[in-house]
């Protein structure tokens, strides 16, 4: 999708914007989200976010440019750029710490599974 050069109104900009980020918001399921994104996003552009924030994830657990742009098959710009918007704003850092609450809650689940499976 091309956006126009034509400016829109701040005022109706700022409204639609609003209900965008509270669509987000309110979307309760992983398969809400699914049936959302690709429906209002490209495969490209679904592509391009997701891979960014796998890049946002790899860089947090040390993984080297490299490796990064040979598993996800990103360049080193991108990676770059990633790294750069995850010193400068909160989104990313809201995501990952997301990410890592989901890793935990998985790994208790799995220790709390074998305690229940070996005391029977």
């Amino acid at each position: 999708m091309q956006l126009s050069k034509k400016k829109i109104n701040p005022r109706i900009e700022r409204q639609i914007f609003n209900v965008f980020y509270q669509v987000i918001s309110d979307i309760g399921t992983t398969q809400e989200a699914k049936a959302f994104l690709e429906n209002i996003l490209t495969r490209t552009e679904l592509e391009a976010l997701t891979k960014r924030l796998a890049v946002a994830l790899f860089l947090e657990k040390g993984r080297s440019y490299d490796n990064i742009k040979n598993t996800l098959k990103v360049s080193s710009a991108t990676v770059a750029t990633v790294a750069e918007q995850m010193k400068k704003g909160k989104g990313f850092e809201i995501a990952l710490k997301k990410i890592r609450a989901e890793e935990w809650a998985g790994r208790w689940t799995k220790k709390i599974s074998k305690l229940v499976k070996g005391g029977k």
